[in-house]
């Protein structure tokens, strides 16, 4: 009877509530009376039954005013309206299935957001659809009229989604944050420990999984039976794909809170990412086809012929469209970049087929060929779209390893298209400076030759020269005014250089050479410059090979006794002054070229594939059969080049040590 009496008083205070009731306080009374219920055995006793009705209905209140307090604070961000509601639910003994229940409800909330924003009958509707023109018939696919509304429709319910999304996650969150700050008063234990164990996923890994499962389910089934859907998707995926970045960074911002885990974790992020995956294959398939069918039009395997200049044009703006589309997107842009790529390796594999090759390709005596024309604008096409495709990759953010690559092939298949012509044209150069050796430099003294003419080597080699710049570098080259430096004008630069640099070689190796011949080697000089710089490049930019030749000239002139102080020498290669040297020694001191019975063009050859060092080893051997001779004769004295030679080359020994 004590125990009944008690019970209704308790029952007494509990119903009897203030206009602001303390829900906690409630919460514990309705346990306290729930207790002494059950554990004193007071049922069937009909006045305390008929209490416990009236109790158990307070409880029902409590929990939905609870509730309704989580709720509010939740969508305030108000930790203390949280943990007040579900303080309730702990004293009233049932914090983990009010946990469970609100884990329930978001991830609820979630699915059901995304199966929202793809039924296709509502976006029908809200299309203005219904089932006439402009609805969603029942492949998905809107009727006529209706594509661009029905489009926007699902874009705005993708958009109220990812609300919902980040509405669900954020909750959680602030969820698991209040249960992991507050503590039982009497045994210190967070309030998490009571509704989840070492080991289990946190609450917000469940809500976060079961919303990726769900996204990702839907997702698939939609590209899998609408065709609407598919579409849009794919051809808007950086919108989705922004949609999907922009929630991903909302809740790791919002969520950011020193002392707290982040709602989300990195694999976390990555699974939401991977749940749009069939939709970026599909558009980076779209914009592969896309580029890889308007070269297909523009370079068909079927015919020999090649794009013009507006054509390439429009495929480098083509590529750019598919660059600016993802410019901001980090991660999709560098999928982009790859797909573009293999476009440019289906571009060289298509512009090297076209190249012609065989003797039309390569004559340079001539006038310019159909083939050569053909090369060159492959060539110039080629060099057009590494420009610009270069500079537009400069603009970027990322880098793309497998772009680059491309780059370099497209550059490479580019020079090969004009290589064997420049090739040509050197060798052409390279046999006219190669007579000179037919040029008598050695005759003492003024006769009819000495007049203010080049050498006949050097008129045949200007005459080339300008044929080569009237007839193919002026279609290669870029005009005069414009700086840029292009794979032709490397290629130009690279020959103009190699011209110096075997014309100072070879006049090293002359042999014998009066001081008539000096004259006249100085005034070929002279004419070789002009030549160069006026039809081939500039010679002034051409660095030490110019350099070489300025200093070649005055050497010519200088005494023997000068030349071991001349500052001139630091511009030629020591093999140069070498050569140079056995012009001015005895008979008896043989070059190499003449101690091994080669021609110059055997031994140029020779010295192509050498290093200074070999090359001195050539020297020093013809210094040592000298050095026998003299020696022999019982002579004491040598020629003035001979202890300098070996100056020249024991230096050159040091620094290769």
């Amino acid at each position: 009877m004590l125990h009944s009496h008690r019970l209704v008083r308790l029952s007494s205070r509990l119903l009897s509530s203030s206009p602001a009731p303390d829900l906690a306080r409630q919460a514990e009374l309705h346990r306290e009376i729930r207790l002494l219920y059950e554990e004193k055995n007071l049922s069937g006793i009909n006045a305390v039954d008929e209490e416990m009705r009236k109790v158990d209905a307070a409880a029902s209140k409590l929990r939905s005013e609870a509730s309704a307090v989580i709720d509010r604070g939740i969508a305030d961000s108000n930790q203390n309206d949280v943990w007040c509601g579900l303080q309730v639910y702990y004293n009233l003994g049932e914090l983990k299935p009010a946990v469970e229940a609100l884990v329930a409800k978001y991830k609820a909330a979630g699915a059901k957001s995304v199966a929202v924003a793809l039924d296709m009958k509502a976006i029908s509707m809200a299309a203005g659809g219904g089932g006439g023109p402009g609805g969603i018939q029942r492949s998905g696919t809107p009727q006529i009229g209706g594509s661009k509304k029905a489009a926007e429709a699902l874009w705005d319910r993708m958009r109220q989604c990812m609300e919902e999304l980040h509405r669900s996650v954020t909750a959680a969150w602030q969820l698991q944050t209040v249960l992991t700050k507050k503590r039982v008063p009497f045994t210190q234990m967070l309030f998490l420990e009571e509704v989840w164990q070492e080991g289990e996923p946190l609450l917000t890994e469940r809500v976060w999984d079961a919303i990726v499962k769900a996204f990702a389910n839907q997702l698939k089934s939609a590209f899998t039976a609408s065709s609407f859907v598919k579409e849009v998707f794919t051809l808007g995926y950086p919108r989705l794909f922004s949609m999907i970045e922009n929630l991903l960074e909302r809740i790791l911002r919002d969520t950011d809170v020193k002392g707290t885990l982040p709602a989300l974790t990195l694999e976390g992020k990555n699974h939401m990412t991977a749940a749009i995956e069939i939709f970026e294959t599909a558009f980076l398939a779209l914009c592969h086809s896309r580029l890889s069918d308007y070269i297909n039009s523009i370079f068909p395997m079927s015919s020999r012929g090649i794009p013009s200049k507006d054509q390439i044009s429009r495929l480098i703006s083509r590529i750019q469209e598919e660059v600016e589309v993802v410019r901001t997107h980090g991660h999709l842009l560098v999928r982009v970049l790859h797909e573009i790529g293999k476009i440019l390796l289906l571009l060289a594999e298509r512009a090297e087929y076209q190249i012609s090759t065989g003797s039309e390709a390569r004559q340079v005596t001539g006038t310019v060929t159909p083939a050569q024309l053909k090369n060159f604008a492959l060539c110039l096409h080629l060099q057009e779209v590494h420009t610009r495709i270069s500079s537009i990759l400069s603009t970027l953010n990322v880098t793309s390893e497998k772009l680059s690559k491309s780059l370099d092939i497209i550059y490479n298949v580019a020079g090969d298209s004009v290589k064997p012509l420049f090739t040509e044209m050197f060798d052409k150069l390279g046999s006219c400076i190669l007579k000179m050796h037919n040029q008598d430099f050695g005759t003492h003294g003024m006769d009819a030759d000495m007049d203010n003419n080049a050498s006949a080597y050097m008129e045949e080699l200007q005459k080339f020269a300008v044929h080569f710049r009237s007839e193919f570098l002026s279609k290669l080259l870029p005009s005069s005014s414009s700086r840029s430096e292009t794979i032709c004008t490397i290629m130009v630069r690279n020959m103009a250089s190699n011209v110096l640099i075997l014309f100072i070689r070879h006049a090293s190796l002359i042999r014998p050479l009066s001081e008539a011949g000096k004259l006249r080697m100085a005034r070929d000089m002279a004419e070789l410059e002009l030549a160069v710089g006026q039809n081939l490049f500039p010679v002034e930019q051409l660095g030490a090979p110019y350099r070489a030749l300025r200093a070649f000239r005055p050497v010519l002139f200088l005494e023997t006794s000068q030349l071991e102080k001349s500052p001139l020498l630091k511009d030629l290669p020591p093999s140069v002054i070498l050569h140079h040297l056995y012009s001015r020694g005895p008979d008896e001191l043989q070059s190499p070229l003449q101690r091994n019975k080669l021609t110059p063009l055997q031994y140029s050859l020779w010295l192509d594939s050498q290093g200074e060092d070999q090359i001195w080893k050539g020297v020093k051997a013809t210094l040592d059969d000298y050095e026998m001779k003299v020696r022999s004769r019982g002579d004491k004295e040598f020629s003035p080049v001979y202890p300098l030679m070996l100056q020249i080359g024991s230096a050159l020994s040091e620094t290769k040590g």
